[in-house]
């Protein structure tokens, strides 16, 4: 009987709105079937990965159009906002009750840049095989973007009762001109992604020998702050070496940089990080971990030089770090130049001051030929720490125990997201992945890598966890 034979029949209309209230709550409370939604995740993981949108040119407009034309279909609610209309952003909102402040899932379009000739497949092919998803942004950022749209639609199709908003936020520009995404975004539209909590990249499960072992929320992370090193010389001809060669200076000033390892220093988060890995890791190096943790100065250096060595992604979470990556200098065999350039890739701790930094690499070098000096104008800036005592957190530990039967781990990320301008306004972001395996990255298979993928069976997966997690939020009556 529909709502309104039930009014005509002698019912109460507010008899009749509670059954039609409680009818919604039981579909909202009835598991999709994962099955049959495979097929629809992996056409829309499949269409956003063939879009050409590296960065630079970046050329979003086409990942946007894609999702707008899905998020249109099915009835859910979205608006486009660009400060260029090649490169936009889209906000798509479902409205809830208010009784909670709205929850934002973003994921970004762009991607790296590719070396094509080095591609098994295609970049933008999409190539399925051996199960696994082979392209361009498999892991870094389509898989968070795909699975937030379907999250979306999911939750308008099964038209779940809210308590709060559901925002999800499809930025352009992460990868390196958040100047058209997410700083855009914040400065000039942030009323309509303001939110009590954020979902984004940055996390996810970590698998071992095929078999999930734990996962990670990131919770917080480094800041990127590029710093130049300028050597400056007296130019000549070649025949005639000079003591004041610039490039020699700068060589000099590199090798001691890289050779330097600032200061141990840990935080809540990496703290954490470490106790919690030392109660699940082998006894050899759960030893490891809790030394890194120790009081004793020798104790912790002892293990820090371990895990530069095995585990220098570790050994990146305990300071600051500093990476020689880019060498420039000359332009002639026969001629010295007068001035030689070195970029090094600096990732601070959240807490870490600039300044005494800056003037602590000048004393590492020791040379007055040589100025170490900020590069470009960093955009990421520090931010509140996500809590691990609140609700999302606990969501996330529950899914990740339903989902995938492994511990949560809270942790610090060596590198950026545009998480971090959320945080700065004093949002409560987390980071969420997918399951990789650990092999992945050192055998070229990780993000950034020139044969980026992701298994068929961890996309759904997650598509199943960033539904749940959701869910477990936003829904009514949770």
């Amino acid at each position: 009987m529909t709502l309104k034979g039930l009014v005509a029949g002698g019912w109460g209309l507010a008899v009749a709105l509670a059954i039609f209230a409680a009818s919604r709550l039981l579909v909202a409370q009835t598991p999709p079937d994962w099955k049959a939604l495979e097929g629809e995740m992996m056409r829309h993981y499949q269409a956003v990965l063939r879009l050409d949108t590296t960065n630079p040119p970046g050329n979003e407009r086409i990942a946007v159009e894609y999702l707008k034309q899905v998020l249109d279909a099915a009835g859910v609610p979205n608006q486009i906002f660009a400060l260029d209309a090649n490169r936009p952003n889209l906000v798509a909102r479902l409205k809830g009750s208010g009784r909670k402040r709205p929850l934002l899932v973003m994921g970004h379009t762009d991607t790296v840049t590719v070396d094509a000739a080095k591609w098994k497949h295609s970049p933008f092919s999409a190539t399925r095989e051996d199960g696994y998803v082979y392209a361009r942004g498999a892991v870094d950022d389509k898989d968070n973007l795909a699975a937030a749209l379907m999250t979306m639609v999911l939750l308008k199709r099964n038209t779940v009762p809210l308590d709060r908003d559901v925002i999800f936020l499809a930025e352009s520009g992460e990868e390196g001109n958040s100047n058209f995404g997410i700083q855009h975004m914040v400065a000039q539209h942030y009323a309509d992604i303001e939110a009590e909590y954020c979902f984004a990249e940055g996390g996810g499960v970590t698998r071992i020998g095929g078999e999930p072992k734990f996962a990670t929320v990131q919770a917080t992370e480094k800041i990127p702050r590029g710093i130049e090193l300028v050597a400056k010389g007296i130019s000549g001809h070649g025949s005639v070496p000079l003591k004041s060669n610039a490039i020699v200076h700068l060589a000099s000033a590199v090798a001691r940089v890289g050779e330097w390892r600032p200061d141990v220093r840990l935080n809540e988060t990496t703290g954490t990080y470490f106790r919690r890995l030392a109660s699940i890791a082998p006894p050899e190096t759960a030893a490891r971990y809790r030394d890194v943790l120790s009081a004793d100065p020798k104790v912790r250096a002892a293990a820090d030089d371990w895990l530069f060595e095995h585990e220098p992604q570790h050994s990146s979470m305990l300071r600051t770090s500093v990476s020689p990556n880019i060498f420039s200098g000359g332009y002639r065999s026969n001629v010295i130049p007068s001035e030689a350039k070195a970029t090094l890739d600096v990732r601070m701790l959240p807490d870490e001051d600039p300044a005494k930094f800056l003037a602590e690499v000048n004393r590492i070098i020791n040379d007055p030929a040589v100025e170490a000096r900020f590069g470009a104008q960093n955009t990421r800036p520090p931010g509140t720490v996500a809590r691990v005592d609140s609700e999302p957190f606990k969501a996330i530990e529950a899914a990740n125990r339903r989902i995938y039967n492994v511990p949560t781990l809270p942790t610090m990320s060596t590198f950026a997201t545009d998480m971090a301008q959320l945080r700065a306004k004093g949002m409560q972001c987390y980071g969420i992945g997918p399951a990789v395996d650990l092999e992945d990255g050192p055998k070229g298979f990780g993000m950034h890598s020139d044969q980026e993928r992701l298994l068929e069976s961890e996309l759904y997966r997650f598509m199943r966890f960033n539904y749940e997690v959701v869910l477990a939020l936003a829904a009514a009556g949770r």
